[in-house]
């Protein structure tokens, strides 16, 4: 690879040469090789055409504020020649590990000068180091987070990016991502010409109304978006150019953040009903017109919208609802490992009973996941599904879900127990 990028870049220096004029100032190269995994044998992005040169039209101060081209004084000195950035930088060139053991070295310090030890200010004084890395060179931002992805995985994402979602208004310093709002219907077509790529790989959008146990965040939302993709792009090897967070903001039902004069989002309570969904059609339409080959993930819906939004799109679009389904799976792969635990064999999965604590997206995918897994292994019946349903017991903030039960989601309802079970096994509503 090293030979094949050498060789690339002696060619595209030589067709350069000659294009000196000022009538060509315009066309710069940048050669992004390789990025993901460094020059030491490391890992790159997995990301078709990932490793080609890119040539850049961008110059001088431009590129320095650009965090996907920057690389600050890791760039050689050919490089700023070519790209005027001589005199804009110090004139030592440091090798990008070097930049990463700087950077390693400030993290260490804010954990030594932590008085009270780990806090909840701590991993966000984290993040905000990180994040401001993130801004100014994605480059770096990535290659820190691949190589100590198991001490920075619950820095980007959770615990710590619920504690970001909750204060990403006074957090918020420059925007990532896209955000269509309710205000933009009728232009979204046009909107996702702003993004600056024509290739986008994966996008996760949410709309707030769900963010992890935290309820409706609103705007703030998007925080588990870029967090999503950051450890997609850690752990994985997709492409951090070729990703996209969105926040659809259809407003909020947070009093706190409809008071809150630094909110960001939009100050209105949410759109319900058609309203809602037609905004969704219209991003939906919107980014596969542009992106036709993108995976759309949905993250943080709530159960009403998770379940029939899933339902509306999934046989037309490349998309998934990552709590109904992505966590179902998981979770199903753990429940047939603990039958094989029991040196039990796999038919006897149907025969497990099963507490689920929580009836949200996530709890009733799973649900309905193990639930078709059991009916399968019974014959794949309407029988089979009625005793597969016996088998799960929901509990949620209330207690048991039961029949008599006026206030759970339409989509619990199948796995409701009847109130003669309850004295049978000796349990009541309300309980836990």
């Amino acid at each position: 690879m090293a030979s094949a990028a050498a060789s690339i870049s002696r060619s595209l220096r030589r067709s350069l040469a000659g294009a000196s004029s000022s009538s060509h100032r315009d066309r710069h190269l940048l050669l992004l090789l390789g990025q993901g995994g460094g020059g030491g044998g490391g890992r790159g992005f997995v990301t078709a055409e990932c490793h080609r040169p890119v040539v850049l039209h961008k110059r001088g101060s431009d590129i320095l504020h650009d965090p996907w081209f920057n690389r600050g004084t890791a760039f050689s000195m050919t490089e700023r020649d070519r790209l005027g950035l001589r005199g804009l930088l110090p004139p030592n060139v440091v090798s990008s590990q070097q930049q990463i053991d700087r950077f390693m070295l400030d993290l260490k310090r804010l954990q030594k000068y932590a008085r009270d030890g780990p806090s909840d200010t701590y991993p966000l004084a984290k993040w905000r180091i990180l994040n401001r890395l993130h801004d100014r060179n994605e480059t770096m931002y990535y290659k820190v987070l691949i190589d100590n992805i198991e001490e920075h995985a619950p820095i980007v994402y959770t615990p710590t990016v619920g504690l970001v979602c909750q204060n990403y208004s006074g957090l918020f310093r420059r925007p990532r991502g896209m955000y269509f709002s309710a205000e933009d219907r009728g232009e979204m077509m046009s909107m996702v010409y702003n993004w600056p790529t024509d290739q986008v790989d994966m996008i996760v959008v949410t709309d707030g109304s769900r963010i992890l146990g935290l309820g409706d965040l609103g705007v703030h939302g998007i925080g588990i978006a870029i967090g999503k993709l950051d450890l997609y792009v850690a752990a994985a090897g997709i492409n951090p150019q070729r990703v996209l967070p969105v926040m659809i903001d259809v407003g909020t039902n947070n009093e706190k953040l409809l008071k809150d004069p630094l909110y960001l989002g939009l100050q209105e309570h949410r759109l319900e009903g058609e309203e809602y969904v037609a905004v969704i059609d219209e991003f939906m339409e919107a980014v596969f017109s542009r992106w036709p080959n993108v995976i759309v993930q949905f993250e943080d819906f709530q159960s009403k919208w998770a379940f029939r939004l899933l339902q509306r799109y999934r046989k037309t679009y490349r998309m998934f609802n990552d709590d109904v389904q992505g966590t179902a799976g998981v979770a199903i792969a753990g429940l047939l490992g603990a039958v094989r635990s029991q040196g039990r064999p796999m038919i006897d999965f149907p025969k497990q009973k099963i507490v689920v604590a929580g009836a949200g997206s996530a709890g009733i995918g799973v649900v309905n996941a193990a639930s078709r897994t059991m009916a399968r292994m019974l014959g794949n019946n309407e029988v089979a599904f009625e005793s597969a349903r016996s088998q799960f017991w929901i509990v949620d903030a209330h207690g048991l879900i039961t029949e008599e039960r006026t206030d759970i989601d339409p989509d619990a309802r199948p796995f409701a127990r009847k109130k003669s079970e309850l004295s049978h096994q000796g349990l009541r509503k309300g309980q836990a």
